[in-house]
């Protein structure tokens, strides 16, 4: 009979290389949309929204790999913990998806699909918003009080604005809360990693 949980040092490789896959897909669908975007320019009219929220999604992406490091200090593994990582995981890549679909038939270009799709693209959003403090829990109490205080001002706020987001289709909305999001996300990484060192 297998155990219900199982160390660390066991599983973390097994479970990088699942999560991994699933973040990859990701990167990919976003990559292969851009490059799209690239050879075929004429064929749907872009968005400076639209590639706006790509560049969040793909940095999420990455970052998302990088701050999984951190997973290595959980000392014991269950199914259930495994499936929270990797549903993490399938939510982003979710993101991905839903900004560049596999059709574009019926629609206009990607002002038109991104605003049609809005309520899910920050549906989706708002859970990995939530998502993020469960695995910062994951990670030990020490890991969690070290951002505690900044989640709980930066979540209530984010969702709010998903909300917010996923009902208007307010142009200058959607231009100011993707300016701040990607404002914040290159904030929070350059106070968190060494990145000029």
């Amino acid at each position: 009979m297998l155990a219900t949980t199982i160390q660390s040092h066991d599983i973390y490789p097994h479970i990088r290389v699942v999560m991994g896959m699933v973040i990859g897909l990701g990167v990919t669908r976003l990559l292969s949309g851009l490059a799209r975007l690239v050879q075929h320019p004429g064929q749907h009219r872009m968005d400076g929204v639209h590639l706006a929220w790509v560049a969040s999604t793909l940095l999420a992406l990455v970052h998302f790999w990088w701050w999984q490091f951190g997973l290595y200090q959980i000392e014991a593994w269950t199914f259930g913990t495994y499936l929270f990582v990797i549903g993490y995981a399938i939510a982003l890549f979710l993101l991905a998806a839903l900004l560049f679909p596999d059709s574009m038939a019926g629609y206009e270009g990607y002002v038109d699909y991104f605003l049609a799709r809005r309520a899910w693209f920050f549906g989706v959003l708002a859970a990995t918003y939530l998502l993020d403090i469960v695995d910062t829990l994951l990670k030990g109490e020490a890991h969690f009080a070290r951002f505690a205080r900044e989640y709980l001002i930066r979540t209530p706020i984010l969702l709010v604005l998903c909300i917010v987001a996923a009902r208007t289709d307010s142009r200058r909305f959607h231009v100011g809360f993707v300016a701040a999001v990607l404002i914040y996300q290159f904030s929070w990484i350059f106070r968190l990693f060494d990145t000029l060192q």
